[in-house]
């Protein structure tokens, strides 16, 4: 009798913790997260509804790397939004050190960096979702908070991956692509460039291909600059994951136990955000 009725008190008392956490807790950290993406959209240098985003221009001087000689590459740019509108480059190979390559990007043909739009449309899920959850929330399950921290966490994590750590594209994709057309004058067939975002940075990489017994090697050049948005978002981001993840790791203690009533998913919860 003694450890049943020990065991009932511990329901007891587990329900309660639980019913704390859902009053006091969830609603706090919801409003937290919208405040901190909110913030977050409006570092972003294009429009996102329901954000007071705006289209930027910004002007960059890239700077070339350690490994690359400031002669080698010189690139001066301008981003409007999420593509670059003009650039003045200049190239010089280390097999071919008197023969200057240069090109540019004009507003007639942008280069697009679809990592800026990408990033921002996973940022505007997360905040759409977040826009759909009741104030306060009327969740009554850890399963109902876990399923609208799963969707949050999901989007937030691909907004911020999407800028911090770009995709890779092989040689081939990269020749043939839309953004390589833009050039003007076009470079010859064994150079490609490519601009992309990584953490903080913008980067401008140049690809010089070669032919050795069969064996296509490329040479890269590299040069880059600060942007000071992209840390700027990048640190909100990684705020919201780190307390998106604390919630979730508090709700997840609930679950250990054999407490039906509290953790058992409702349909509702399985398809569509509670409260839709």
């Amino acid at each position: 009798m003694y450890f049943l009725k020990k065991s009932r008190d511990i329901k007891t008392d587990t329900r309660q913790e639980f019913k704390w956490l859902l009053k006091n807790e969830v609603e706090k950290v919801f409003n937290q997260l919208t405040e901190v993406l909110e913030a977050a959209s409006r570092r972003y240098p294009v429009e996102i509804p329901g954000a007071s985003s705006q289209i930027r221009q910004e002007k960059y001087v890239m700077a070339t790397s350690t490994q690359t000689s400031q002669d080698q590459l010189k690139c001066i740019l301008t981003i409007t939004g999420e593509s670059i509108t003009t650039a003045d480059m200049t190239l010089k190979l280390h097999k071919h050190p008197n023969v200057v390559y240069h090109t540019t990007i004009s507003q007639d043909s942008p280069w697009k960096l679809q990592q800026i739009q990408d990033s921002a449309n996973y940022l505007r899920m997360a905040l759409s979702h977040l826009s759909v959850i009741p104030k306060p929330p009327n969740c009554t399950t850890a399963q109902e908070v876990l399923y609208n921290l799963d969707c949050i966490l999901d989007k937030v994590n691909r907004a911020r991956n999407t800028i911090a750590i770009p995709r890779k594209r092989t040689i081939d994709k990269l020749m043939n692509s839309k953004n390589m057309k833009t050039l003007n004058p076009p470079l010859p067939s064994d150079l490609a460039v490519s601009f992309y975002l990584q953490a903080h940075k913008l980067i401008f990489a140049v690809y010089h291909l070669t032919q050795a017994g069969g064996t296509v090697k490329f040479e890269t050049l590299q040069s880059e600059s600060p942007v000071t948005w992209l840390n700027e978002v990048l640190v909100l981001l990684s705020i919201a994951l780190h307390r998106a993840q604390q919630l979730k790791d508090k709700i997840c203690l609930f679950k250990q136990y054999p407490i039906p009533e509290l953790t058992a998913a409702t349909p509702e919860a399985q398809d569509v955000p509670f409260g839709q």
